[in-house]
């Protein structure tokens, strides 16, 4: 890093700064970038937490590639969850699917939205 400092001189200097290491196993780091469709991937990476005076900051090396997002979102309900918002309000399934998709998941709002509609 510096030229003439050996590298148990360098830890040193580090501890006294307060600078801790922490190396990261980690198997894929994915950015999304902002206001764009796709993202940067670096596959077996080589990452690194440097904690120093109270921020932490990650260092990452390696290969990457640059990728279209993928679009899928977890869904935050379930068949069981469709079938019980039919049965309170008498919507299709797939009105049902839509009221719960608007309301994260949420049971009580999307019966409350369909019956809300009628």
């Amino acid at each position: 890093m510096f030229p003439g400092m050996d590298k148990r001189a360098m830890e040193a200097a580090m501890r006294k700064l307060g600078v801790q290491q922490q190396p990261i196993d980690a198997e894929e780091v994915v950015i999304k970038l902002k206001g764009s469709n796709s993202e940067i991937v670096i596959a077996n990476p080589s990452v690194t937490k440097v904690s120093m005076m109270g921020q932490n900051t990650f260092q990452i090396a390696g290969e990457y590639a640059e990728r279209p997002q993928s679009s899928r979102q977890p869904q935050l309900f379930n068949d069981d969850d469709v079938k019980t918002v039919v049965g309170q309000t008498g919507a299709s399934e797939a009105e049902a699917k839509a009221a719960l998709a608007s309301v994260n998941g949420d049971l009580a709002a999307a019966i409350l939205f369909l019956n809300d509609k009628k």
